[in-house]
């Protein structure tokens, strides 16, 4: 356990709707079992969360590459599955793309990025992956 934790939130999910502690984020659910429920789904969340957390750690990242640090972007993309047990699993892949950087620029900024944040492929029931964002024209 670290003893320097840089920040913490809760969030309690119950009823079929999901709420940060703070209030910041409050949204109904939908669940993949039950297909006819609408709302956010534990996939959509997985990669909003996973985004939100790589963003930071790229936008950290990004200063020691560029001044355009305002300029990165982090997509992801998030699929749950079933193994033979009956366990879920999750598939998660990312990218990271910032304007105006060579593709040597931004496979540092990757490199640096995925360092830096708190979650990698633990080599069993998940697959967490980061790239560099498609660099068209470069």
């Amino acid at each position: 356990m670290s003893d320097s934790w840089v920040h913490e939130a809760g969030a309690t999910a119950a009823g079929g709707h999901v709420r940060t502690d703070d209030g910041e984020l409050s949204s109904t659910l939908a669940s993949p079992l039950a297909p006819h429920c609408h709302g956010l789904t534990p996939e959509q969340l997985l990669a909003a969360a996973f985004a939100s957390c790589l963003h930071h750690a790229a936008v950290e990242a990004a200063t020691a590459v560029t001044d355009e640090a305002h300029t990165v972007q982090v997509h992801a993309e998030a699929r749950l599955g079933r193994d033979a047990d009956g366990r879920y699993h999750a598939d998660v892949h990312a990218s990271i793309g910032s304007a105006g950087l060579t593709r040597d620029q931004l496979a540092h900024l990757v490199e640096c990025a995925d360092r830096l944040w708190p979650f990698s492929s633990d080599g069993g029931r998940h697959s967490l992956t980061v790239t560099a964002a498609d660099h068209r024209g470069r």
